[in-house]
This record gives structure tokens, sequence and C-alpha cells, in this order.
């Protein structure tokens, strides 16, 4: 696992990630929504994530092969 730390802020759930691709994921127990910041400084948006699939994503081993796999280009983004 690659999360270097967790924080709960309100509805948000922001993790600080280890990856070759990913640098921060945000995630908001309310609306659904899951920003990725990459580590190239893009950030995008991405709407009605399941907060099981959220949980999936945290606790695999590898975030960014997981978000590849399972989030990225299967659910409706936008770049922020």
């Amino acid at each position: 696992m690659a999360i270097i730390k967790e924080s709960i802020i309100g509805t948000h759930i922001v993790c600080e990630i280890k990856s070759s691709n990913i640098a921060k994921a945000d995630y908001d127990t309310e609306t659904k929504k899951l920003i990725i910041e990459f580590n190239n400084n893009l950030k995008y948006e991405y709407e009605e994530i399941p907060h099981q699939l959220f949980t999936s994503f945290r606790s695999s081993e590898s975030q960014g092969s997981f978000f590849s796999k399972n989030i990225a280009k299967k659910y409706k983004y936008k770049k922020l």
C-alpha cells in the first residue's frame, strides 16, 4: 500500500499517495466525487464513485494500477 498520509476533513477522505502516477486522492463521501491529483499536477474529478470502490482503491497494493483498471475512463470525469 502506497498511502503515506490519510486525513478525514468533514465528508472528505484525503490520501497522499506515493505512486509513479498519483500524488493525492480526495473522496467526498456525500457527493461520491473523487478528485485525483497526478504527479504532473493535473487534477481530474470523477463522479458517482461508490464508497466501496474507493475503499478498495485505498486498500489496494497499488493505487495507480487499481485506478487505471477500475476507475479511469469507466466513470464520468472532467479536468479541473
